[in-house]
């Protein structure tokens, strides 16, 4: 309830008002059932992009650190994700990451549409990073299709360390579905799994047009906050 009245009260309406967003391929995304919106991420705007622009509500694989916060406004963060139906993912690795996966597995199996980035983080420089495994276990484990989602301009509107966003029109491109039928009886397998994010990852640099780059954008980040900080 509180997400269908937030957006078509208030989100949308301001959203579509200011930042005008364009879509392509809308028609790609399925009126009803389960499956995983697999995007590009360049901005912490682009979680509200994609939920303005898509017709069916999208729960998100979010980082947990929004539900980690103190004080007044980490008890407005948790609330938020919580009403939002937001799902924490915790990206240190092992059983706790595999613990969130399964939350989000859950959710497909209950029909939901899944929204994730391959990339694990937002892009550092614009161009579009190694995609980690969880996009295919979700794939495999829940036999979904995965739609490949392209923003585009976000990283503009609201670049990284900055919080007020600027007033620009920003778009985005929804490819046709891809299925993995092929691969189900191999879902625990890396490579199969490998093979798969590849392949996902492939389709959303031919819908950007960015440039690809095969390292993980998380490594990146710690080797540019380690140039800032030598010490």
């Amino acid at each position: 309830m509180f997400y269908r009245s937030a957006k078509s009260l208030v989100v949308a309406p301001l959203v579509n008002t200011v930042f005008r967003p364009w879509v392509k391929g809308l028609d790609n995304i399925p009126t009803e059932g389960a499956a995983i919106l697999a995007s590009n991420h360049l901005s912490f705007s682009d979680s509200v992009f994609i939920p303005v622009v898509v017709p069916r509500q999208v729960r998100f694989l979010a980082k947990n650190d929004y539900w980690k916060g103190k004080g007044v406004s980490g008890a407005w963060n948790r609330w938020f994700f919580n009403a939002s139906g937001q799902i924490p993912m915790d990206r240190s690795g092992g059983r706790a990451s595999q613990n969130s996966l399964s939350a989000g597995e859950n959710a497909l199996r209950e029909g939901h549409l899944l929204g994730i980035y391959p990339e694990g983080t937002r892009s550092p420089d614009g161009r579009l990073y190694r995609g980690k495994l969880g996009v295919a276990k979700l794939a495999l484990s829940a036999q979904v299709p995965v739609i490949p989602i392209a923003l585009i301009g976000t990283d503009k509107v609201q670049p990284i360390g900055k919080n007020i966003p600027r007033v620009r029109r920003v778009g985005m491109i929804i490819g046709e579905p891809m299925s993995f039928e092929t691969y189900y009886g191999n879902a625990d397998d890396r490579f199969a799994q490998r093979a798969v994010t590849d392949e996902i990852m492939s389709q959303i640099m031919r819908l950007s047009g960015q440039e690809y780059v095969d390292v993980y954008a998380s490594e990146v980040k710690r080797r540019l906050e380690a140039e800032k900080d030598p010490s």
